[in-house]
């Protein structure tokens, strides 16, 4: 198995290396079948969660409708950090699009190392404000682009979500009808 982790923090945070082997080693592995929901509204948000292989949906649902907000498709952080790093429940689901592999530390171990190694405050605090700034650029693309315009950043930014992500969570992320995305992709040819 490719350790997508490790080649995650070595390349993000190269120069704190401090406690980085005690880290990896404290997850484990699991792995999930497709349609299986990783997090539900509700929950209290518990795991820390890196995305080794697979892809995960993240969305809304209100009155039987869902709303995506979100693709996960490789390795990257699959935690909705805001309710895990309050303690909260999380207001959105999560569920695997293909099998997944992910890595998986219980927050309270996540904690302790916090304590233990002085650099994990740096890694926590860097990977918040990486995830904000992501966060905001989203929102504004979303409310502000219009269909078409954010199917093109998506197209030109995310490609690998139009061959991985079926069209109609591709639909719903621009909150268009799958016949209204067809349009829009016929235009673009």
């Amino acid at each position: 198995m490719k350790d997508q982790l490790s080649d995650f923090f070595l390349k993000e945070f190269p120069f704190h290396k401090e406690g980085l082997d005690e880290f990896m080693a404290s997850f484990k592995v699991k792995y999930y079948k497709k349609k299986s929901l990783l997090l539900s509204a509700g929950q209290k948000a518990q795991e820390l969660r890196f995305l080794n292989e697979g892809v995960v949906r993240e969305y809304y649902q209100s009155d039987g409708k869902e709303s995506n907000i979100n693709f996960y498709d490789g390795p990257q952080f699959v935690t909705d950090f805001s309710a895990f790093n309050r303690g909260a429940t999380t207001l959105k689901y999560q569920e695997c699009l293909t099998e997944i592999e992910v890595r998986v530390m219980a927050k309270s171990t996540f904690l302790e190392l916090l304590e233990t190694y002085e650099c994990g405050g740096v890694i926590v605090q860097r990977t918040f404000e990486r995830l904000l700034a992501e966060k905001e650029k989203s929102m504004y693309s979303r409310l502000m682009k219009t269909p078409e315009e954010l199917y093109q950043q998506i197209a030109a930014k995310k490609a690998n979500w139009l061959q991985k992500v079926p069209q109609y969570h591709i639909a719903s992320y621009l909150g268009v009808t799958p016949e209204t995305l067809s349009r829009i992709r016929s235009k673009m040819r």
